[in-house]
């Protein structure tokens, strides 16, 4: 079992991973099966059997000409034996006295002609020969022997003794399979190329941005473009009502929030209206940030953005308040992404690393299709078995750092849901500088 297995297992790995290139291969392998197995059976038995009984034939015409030649006495006439033989049986004969049989060449490493024929005049004739059968193009000469040092020198066409038009065969055979094939690679690129716009607009879609995709193809394919369409409506749909009821309660929320300002701003000046005044403000903050954190910031289009100027504004912002972040840029770094959305993402990051470390690098790297952004600090870090968990929503981590300025502990859930709206990802992990890296890797 285990042979098989690692035959399966290996073919898996060899095979293309394309859905293309699997379904030519699955076109074109039976052709070249079926044309092997034609193209064999062919040569070695209808071209070699041809072969054989033409050289046995001319064989048999040159043993016949030397018996008449030696049996009957007329036959020494030999312009008489000459013309019955370019006559009656198409060969050029001419008799040589006093010569002998020039030395074997070399043979045609392939030339099925050559090894036939001098079979058949061995077993036929029986006499010392020699032959040429790639010295002329159309011709073949054979020289044989005889009992009185004289050499009968023979001319036969190449067709009397080979079966020359058996290569029309293949010609006609690999280029109508060429013709067939090239029109199944078309109609199979026509098939597949609905398949990957499908792909394209999910992958699309995945990362927030806009779609316009209409069905086409094959009727599968149809079905599982409009079932897509059916899905997007479906997620805008619910986006937009849960977009429309946190706007609402937004709106009744901060009503009462400044019925409560407007109150406190009428009420003469103590200590316990400012701590009221604090308190509405800190609810304040932690509203919006329940409210972003809910909408996603969904209804943002993506657009080109530049990445590199993102940094350096926050870099500006940060060195008017005395902080000094490095921010490294490598490759072309303006991307598609919602600009307000990934802005707040990266600011999230940043606001929590500056919080928590003196030292702070941001590194944006374009390679590829991939955006990455690493944010590190030398600040406490977070534990290897916290760093999940920090992902949560709400949820504050007893250690020494928090995730978020605003204490709701919804800095990274943010962050989260933003780079997955995006179809990336984050994770943290341990900083050169001592405290933690937070990297994010984006498709563009």
């Amino acid at each position: 079992m285990k042979g098989p297995r690692r035959l399966f297992g290996w073919l898996g790995e060899v095979m293309p991973k394309g859905l293309f290139v699997r379904s030519l291969i699955i076109i074109i392998a039976p052709v070249v099966i079926l044309q092997s197995v034609v193209a064999y059976v062919f040569l070695e038995r209808h071209w070699q059997l041809v072969t054989r009984r033409l050289s046995s034939a001319v064989s048999s015409d040159i043993a016949a000409l030397i018996d008449i030649y030696e049996v009957s006495p007329q036959a020494r006439m030999t312009s008489e034996l000459v013309r019955i033989a370019q006559d009656k049986l198409g060969l050029e004969v001419e008799f040589l006295p006093g010569t002998e049989l020039p030395p074997q060449g070399p043979k045609p490493f392939f030339s099925i002609l050559d090894e036939v024929l001098s079979e058949e005049i061995s077993r036929q004739v029986a006499r010392p020969f020699w032959i040429d059968t790639v010295g002329r193009s159309n011709l073949i000469e054979i020289r044989i022997l005889l009992d009185n040092d004289v050499v009968m020198r023979v001319f036969a066409r190449r067709s009397l003794a080979y079966a020359s038009n058996s290569h029309i065969f293949l010609i006609w055979m690999l280029g109508t399979s060429f013709v067939l094939v090239t029109i199944a690679v078309l109609f199979q690129f026509n098939q597949i190329r609905p398949i990957l716009r499908l792909a394209d607009a999910a992958e699309a879609f995945g990362m927030g941005r806009d779609v316009d995709f209409r069905p086409r193809g094959a009727r599968e394919v149809r079905r599982a473009g409009r079932a897509f369409i059916e899905m997007k409506r479906r997620i805008e749909r619910s986006i937009d009502q849960r977009t429309t009821m946190l706007n609402g309660v937004s709106h009744d929320l901060r009503t009462i929030l400044t019925r409560f300002k407007l109150s406190l701003s009428l009420m003469r000046n103590s200590p316990d209206v400012q701590d009221l005044r604090k308190d509405v403000d800190e609810m304040g903050n932690m509203l919006e940030a329940y409210l972003a954190f809910a909408r996603g910031d969904a209804g943002e289009q993506s657009r080109p953005a530049d990445i590199a100027a993102m940094l350096e504004t926050l870099q500006s912002d940060y060195a008017r308040q005395g902080r000094n972040i490095s921010v490294s840029v490598v490759g072309d770094v303006v991307v598609t992404v919602r600009p307000l959305a990934f802005q707040r993402l990266v600011a999230n990051l940043v606001a929590n690393a500056v919080r928590y470390g003196d030292k702070v690098n941001i590194t944006a790297t374009r390679q590829s299709r991939w955006l990455t952004i690493a944010v590190e600090d030398d600040g406490p870090g977070i534990e290897p078995e916290l760093r999940e968990e920090a992902f949560k929503p709400f949820l504050r981590l007893d250690t020494a750092r928090n995730v978020d300025d605003g204490g709701t502990g919804l800095g990274l859930a943010i962050a989260r849901d933003i780079v997955r709206s995006h179809g990336g990802e984050i994770e943290l992990s341990d900083s050169p500088l001592g405290g933690l890296k937070a990297t994010i890797r984006v498709p563009v």
